[in-house]
Order: C-alpha cells, then sequence, then structure tokens
C-alpha cells in the first residue's frame, strides 16, 4: 500500500481521538480551575473575618462608635464643629498627606493600655487633653492609614478613657479616603 493512501486513514482516527481529548480537557480545566479561584476567595474571606471581628472587639472595648468615609465627608462638609485627628507618624505620613483640617497624634499599633510617652511621639496625656479640648461633647474622629492599623483604636479608647462622649473612629482610613477620591493635604 502505498504511503499516501495509509496517511488519508490515519488522519480520521487521529481526529477523533484528538476531539475526545480536547473534549475531556474543556470538561475537567473549568473544574480545576475553578477549585483554584475559590481556594483564593476563600482564604480571603477568612481574612477579611478575622479584621472585621478584631475591629468590632475594638470598637466594644474601646466605648467608641464607628464612622464610614462617607459620614466622614459629611461631618466635615456639615460645618459642625469636629475635631479629625490623624493617628500616623508626623513625618512618615501626616506631613506627606493627610485629610484637610486634621490635627496630628501620633499613638502606637499595638494596644497601649498605659500611658507611654515613648510611643506617642514623646507627647503626653496632658498634650493629647489640650489637642482635644475641654468640650466633652465635641465630636471627635480619629483615623490611621487602613482597617488593620491600631492607631485610631488607641487615640479613640484614650479619647473615651478622658471622658470624651462623642468620639468615632473611622476605620478606613486615609486609603479609605484617597480611595474615594477626596482631596488630602500635606505639609
Amino acid at each position: 500500500m502505498p504511503f499516501s493512501k495509509l496517511r488519508i486513514h490515519r488522519p480520521r482516527r487521529s481526529f477523533l481521538l484528538n476531539a475526545f481529548i480536547i473534549t475531556a480537557g474543556l470538561m475537567i480545566v473549568p473544574l480545576t480551575a475553578n477549585a483554584g479561584l475559590f481556594d483564593g476567595k476563600f482564604k480571603t474571606e477568612v481574612q477579611t473575618e478575622q479584621v472585621a471581628i478584631k475591629l468590632h472587639n475594638d470598637t466594644l472595648a474601646g466605648g467608641y462608635q464607628l464612622i464610614d468615609t462617607q459620614g466622614v465627608k459629611n461631618l466635615l462638609d456639615s460645618g459642625k464643629e469636629v475635631l479629625v485627628v490623624d493617628a500616623m507618624p508626623y513625618k512618615d505620613s501626616y506631613k506627606k498627606e493627610h485629610i484637610p483640617s486634621a490635627l496630628q497624634f501620633e499613638f502606637p499599633i499595638a494596644d497601649m493600655h498605659e500611658w507611654n510617652t515613648a510611643q506617642t511621639d514623646g507627647k503626653s496625656l496632658k498634650t493629647f487633653t489640650q489637642l482635644l479640648g475641654a468640650d466633652k461633647d465635641k465630636t471627635l474622629v480619629f483615623y490611621c492609614g487602613f482597617v488593620k492599623c491600631g492607631r485610631s483604636h488607641n487615640a479613640a479608647a484614650w479619647a473615651i478613657k478622658l471622658g470624651y462622649n462623642n468620639v468615632y473612629r473611622y476605620p478606613g482610613g486615609i486609603y479609605a479616603w484617597k480611595g474615594a477620591g477626596f482631596d488630602t493635604a500635606g505639609e
């Protein structure tokens, strides 16, 4: 049998075999791909849950209220007296970028149960109290970088300890503020 006649019959078998392999692959690939895609999604959900629970627990322990990005913007636009405090380091953060009208007072990321000037850039409790002012009913908003950052928790918790009544923690911080497209200021 000539070589050319053998080739005529083989492509038919190869075509059927290849069609089967491709079809099987198309059926299996989405199943394995989804497993990989959802695996990352599930891990992300666990991380999100951990952050949410920590935020909830910090809020209960601190005794303050939470406020979101639009809430902060609305307060600032309302014309009411609001003191916004950036709890991040001056040089590395506040000086570069902060919410307009915010003042700066550094707090540590880790819980600060006792006042420690080494963790507040050398500033005393008296200095913090002077920054907040005498009006215990003034609206106070504390923020830091992002939800996982604990600086704003410490600042808000200390304001509550000092007897201030209208204390908010803005957990989204400067990242959420920028994410919403709102203007920032720098020095």
